[in-house]
């Protein structure tokens, strides 16, 4: 599958931010950023485009030409991050990276950007935002699906109910999630167990209050197919009232993900009809 060539933007860092001991939000700015359409969804992303070294790209950056002209392995990397905070007014976009030392393209990034930095990125998309007719909310994820949980807890209206499972690798990965509505926030510390698993547990063990759910479960693709079954088959939740998708896959890079996501979207679609003996639907993308 060949991505589509899509207008790039030129950001600059503004500054850089250690906000737990692997999490580093970096704020993005300048005459590019003003005026993105950014707001309607919680779920807002970018795609940060990772230039590959000793390749020469062309000035201005155009990545059309990038396409056409440049193999596919000299092409820039991509890495999608959730917009955390938009400040419009400001004009500045904030972003968190999760970091695992020299592991990685956008962990060694984040860690060394400085105030000034030019920054190429794609976007932004999104598909999700909290309904406010739903009787109550639910939110699950890992590290990666963090920055979306908490933008959409920030959204909710006073006196709304919602609830938050989120699994982080330990006590110092703790985020503050802020919100007027009413929230009850569940940390599990992952440790040495795989990832998902105890969200999994978690859930499975909790009693689904009654009513209309709007739920969005992200993260690690492995634990969001198991969580699919267990809201849609298990949980009876509709489909229209689950947003649901693996954002990152264990043993995959994030190329190879992209590459692979529509069919593991569309196996796992398939094994739920067989359960539920429904018509088709289209594949989360």
């Amino acid at each position: 599958m060949t991505d589509r060539p899509k207008k790039v933007t030129t950001a600059r860092v503004l500054r850089t931010e250690w906000i737990t001991p692997h999490t580093i939000r970096v704020v993005l700015g300048g005459d590019g950023v003003a005026g993105l359409p950014v707001g309607d969804f919680t779920d807002h992303y970018v795609k940060l485009l990772f230039p590959r070294t000793g390749v020469r790209y062309p000035e201005p950056f155009d990545l059309a030409a990038v396409h056409r002209e440049l193999p596919r392995e000299q092409w820039p990397r991509l890495r999608a991050y959730t917009v955390r905070a938009w400040d419009p007014a400001a004009g500045e976009l904030a972003i968190d990276v999760v970091h695992h030392g020299d592991e990685g393209v956008a962990g060694p990034w984040a860690a060394a950007a400085r105030p000034g930095d030019a920054v190429l990125f794609l976007g932004p998309g999104g598909a999700y935002a909290p309904d406010p007719a739903a009787d109550w909310h639910l939110f699950v994820g890992d590290e990666s699906a963090l920055p979306a949980i908490a933008a959409s807890v920030e959204r909710l209206p006073a006196g709304v109910t919602a609830y938050v499972f989120a699994e982080v690798a330990g006590p110092a990965e703790e985020q503050p999630l802020h919100s007027v509505a009413e929230v009850e926030i569940r940390w599990l510390h992952r440790e040495d167990r795989p990832v998902g698993e105890r969200l999994l547990a978690a859930v499975r063990a909790w009693e689904f209050p009654a009513g209309d759910v709007h739920a969005f479960v992200h993260g690690e693709a492995t634990f969001v197919r198991e969580f699919r079954r267990l809201l849609r088959v298990e949980r009876g939740v509709p489909r229209a009232r689950l947003s649901i998708s693996g954002y990152w896959r264990i043993g995959v890079d994030d190329e190879g993900w992209r590459a692979s996501k529509q069919a593991w979207n569309r196996q796992v679609e398939d094994e739920e009809l067989a359960v539920l003996g429904s018509s088709p639907t289209p594949a989360d993308g």
